[in-house]
């Protein structure tokens, strides 16, 4: 592997020892497999890092962020990778499962089509109870809320060089370089600001080489669905217009 294509997944990870497995599995099965992994232990209380620790994966690394977030966890991870020599960079989260060929599209997404950010499919895991008709309805919300996202005034600016693109946090991939000159991700907890859209806004003002992949997929979490109902759950992701009692659903 050149230098110019080695490539980092970072997972932050909050006390997700009794679903972590499937994740780590997803990890295991990936068809490209020349990467490493560097896992953030944000603070966990439970064996989440012991359980990772068991599988015994020589490029796996865990390492440890104190501050509270998923924007602290996920930009201590960028950064450690970046370090070890990370040219291209891919998050995930701790609940989700990318699919096989995930590392294979983002390496894709972000060589061979020359792309700096990729924002990939968030379908919702089949494994959390979901009927196929909610798991339905909860994508076309997901296209629906990202159309509105192009039309929002605060998506819109001269600053801008290209158009809004709603990447989740758990299915993004950016390069090294253009990750350092955005800024990252804001250090912040998830009740303050989602991390996401301040990074793909960041490199909106930077550059226009950025798109959505129908192809990069990971298959997500629906259990903040399954705890507060679909509306809510958008109205959390719609500048917090909802605002629970507890975020991190476990």
């Amino acid at each position: 592997m050149s230098e110019s294509t080695r490539l980092a997944v970072v997972v932050p990870v909050f006390n997700e020892a009794a679903g972590i497995r499937p994740t780590l599995d997803a990890l295991l099965r990936q068809t490209d497999t020349d990467f490493e992994v560097f896992f953030v232990d944000n603070g966990s209380t439970d064996a989440s890092a012991q359980i990772i620790a068991s599988y015994d994966q020589p490029r796996w690394h865990i390492i440890a962020e104190p501050q509270k977030g998923t924007g602290a966890a996920a930009d201590t991870g960028m950064r450690a990778a970046i370090a070890w020599g990370a040219a291209l960079l891919a998050r995930t989260d701790a609940d989700c499962l990318p699919r096989a060929d995930w590392t294979a599209s983002i390496r894709r997404s972000l060589t061979a089509e020359g792309l700096g950010l990729v924002g990939g499919e968030l379908v919702p895991r089949h494994d959390e109870g979901l009927t196929l008709a909610r798991r339905v309805l909860l994508r076309a919300a997901v296209e629906l809320a990202e159309a509105f996202g192009r039309v929002r005034p605060g998506n819109r600016s001269p600053e801008y060089q290209g158009p809004y693109l709603m990447a989740a946090g758990c299915n993004v991939g950016i390069r090294a370089d253009l990750y350092v000159a955005a800024g990252g991700f804001p250090r912040t907890a998830i009740e303050d600001l989602h991390e996401d859209r301040a990074l793909v806004n960041a490199v909106r003002r930077l550059t226009s080489s950025y798109a959505r992949r129908r192809d990069v997929v990971v298959y997500g979490s629906s259990r903040r669905v399954n705890a507060w109902g679909l509306k809510n759950t958008l109205l959390w992701y719609k500048d917090h217009a909802y605002k629970p009692e507890h975020v991190d659903i476990r």
